[in-house]
């Protein structure tokens, strides 16, 4: 068993990291008083390559999980708010396309997006909708050449940049409840479509989005997948992007456990450092401790799916065990700066908010509760089953 990281996957968290100190790092303070993420950064990503997908030979081969997770984690000790829109257009959008997508939509959508050319996201969670997928009420119904979308996505990251979003809505309103939703690619300048931007204060600078839909004629070209699967395509695209989206959380955690312990070095109170005070450095190793072992846990959730494992319960273990810590963590660092982390302009005072955001993207920790313990009583009737 062998916990080095392969030379590759190094190297390439290095090249990551440079790119994030030239094009990331000086930028931040205008994107977050701007509260916007310019286009011209996924375009750039895109250039170098950072987009989780390679294009070569007129073919299309996705970069492993442990890569995209260590580019996650990089750009979210930054900023998880940046972190979660590259997020979105790699593992909601365009893994959608790669997933169920036909040739002709992977040519049209996932290659352009693959490039920075062109922006993707995932409108999935409604008013009365969000852990209980099958219970959207968006409709598909089928006419002459396409389908016709009405209905409200309340939620959606990065809809107000992106071009198209993989929208699903109940095309089978009489079949049985893991059948009943279909995924369509809708373009979002289509007539019927309107967008509003939402006001919120967490994952900042990236947006949230209502999109809503009146009439919005979709071509049959733009049903993606099955007609009848889309349950479980947004729930298989949910799997994959807990991988990601662990290592952005845990990059919450870290970044902001960076920031609180240079400056427990530093502060004095009661004539010493903050962190010479035995409940510091205690609360340090503990919070310390408890993020390596979040930290194997992604790990080996990322090392599951690129040995081409079964890897749904070990995802959620990582988004549960990255949450729960990053909670923590970005708390206990607001602390020791006291009174200035509540100026939102603070560096610190971000990591709080975006670790709360983190527990409700990708389901809940209670969904991610509901997963493990499935997973879990699925094991122990296999054990039963081989003893038997």
């Amino acid at each position: 068993m062998d916990f080095l990281l392969p030379p590759d996957v190094q190297e390439d968290r290095n090249r990551f990291v440079r790119f994030l100190e030239s094009h990331v790092k000086p930028n931040l303070h205008q994107w977050y008083r701007e509260e916007a993420v310019p286009r011209s950064l996924i375009e750039q990503m895109g250039r170098e390559e950072w987009l989780g997908f390679t294009l070569n030979g007129g073919g299309i081969e996705e970069h492993g999980a442990l890569k995209q997770a260590l580019r996650s984690e990089e750009l979210a000790k930054l900023s998880p708010g940046v972190a979660v829109v590259v997020l979105v257009q790699i593992s909601l959008g365009a893994k959608g396309i790669w997933l169920f997508g036909s040739q002709d939509q992977k040519r049209a959508l996932l290659e352009p997006a693959a490039r920075g050319e062109l922006l993707i996201c995932l409108g999935n969670t409604e008013p009365a909708a969000g852990s209980d997928v099958a219970s959207i009420a968006t409709r598909a119904e089928k006419v002459e050449g396409g389908w016709l979308l009405n209905g409200t996505k309340a939620y959606s990251t990065n809809a107000a940049m992106s071009d198209h979003a993989l929208i699903t809505a109940i095309s089978d309103p009489d079949a049985p409840r893991n059948r009943r939703l279909s995924m369509y690619a809708v373009n979002l300048s289509a007539e019927g479509v309107k967008r509003k931007k939402l006001n919120k204060k967490v994952w900042i600078p990236s947006d949230l989005t209502r999109i809503q839909l009146d009439n919005v004629l979709v071509p049959d070209e733009g049903l993606v997948g099955e007609r009848g699967r889309g349950l479980r395509q947004v729930l298989e695209i949910f799997t994959n992007s807990r991988l990601p989206i662990s290592a952005m959380t845990l990059g919450n955690a870290v970044g902001a456990f960076e920031l609180g312990l240079d400056h427990a070095g530093k502060r004095r109170a009661f004539g010493s450092p903050i962190l010479d005070f035995q409940s510091k450095s205690f609360e340090a190793a503990d919070l310390y401790s408890r993020m390596e072992a979040a930290r194997l846990m992604v790990y080996k959730a990322c090392w599951a799916r690129d040995q081409g494992l079964d890897f749904q319960l070990e995802a959620s273990m990582a988004k549960y065990l990255t949450v729960q810590i990053a909670r923590e963590v970005s708390t206990w660092a607001a602390d020791l700066f006291g009174a200035a982390s509540v100026v939102q302009e603070h560096p610190v005072h971000k990591f709080p908010m975006d670790a709360w955001a983190s527990s409700l993207g990708e389901g809940t920790q209670d969904i991610q509760k509901l997963i493990i313990f499935r997973g879990l009583m699925h094991k122990l009737a296999e054990s039963e089953a081989s003893q038997a």
